[in-house]
C-alpha cells in the first residue's frame, strides 16, 4: 500500500487534473476506475504529466507500460520508480 501522504497528494492532482469534477475522496475510493469516476481523456493527460513532474518518474502512455485504470494502478506503478 502507497504512502498515506503520497495518496492523498495523488487524489488532489486528480482533483486539479479534472478542473474539481472529482474531489480528492471521490479520487480515494478504493477500485474505481478513472474513468469511472469521471476523468476523461484530457484529465488523463493532466494527470499524468503532474505526476511526472512531481515525482520525477516516466509514464508510458503508448500502451507498451501497466494499465493505470485506478488510483491504486498508478500509485503502485509510482511505488516501483515509475518507467525510467
Amino acid at each position: 500500500m502507497a504512502d498515506t501522504a503520497v495518496r492523498q497528494r495523488i487524489a488532489e492532482l486528480v482533483h486539479q487534473a479534472t478542473d474539481g469534477r472529482v474531489s480528492p475522496a471521490d479520487a480515494l475510493m478504493a477500485g474505481a476506475s478513472l474513468s469511472a469516476l469521471g476523468v476523461d481523456s484530457l484529465g488523463l493527460l493532466r494527470l499524468i504529466d503532474a505526476v511526472e513532474l512531481e515525482y520525477d518518474v516516466e509514464i508510458d502512455l503508448a500502451g507498451h507500460g501497466p494499465r493505470l485504470d485506478t488510483m491504486d494502478d498508478l500509485l503502485a506503478h509510482l511505488a516501483q520508480g515509475g518507467a525510467r
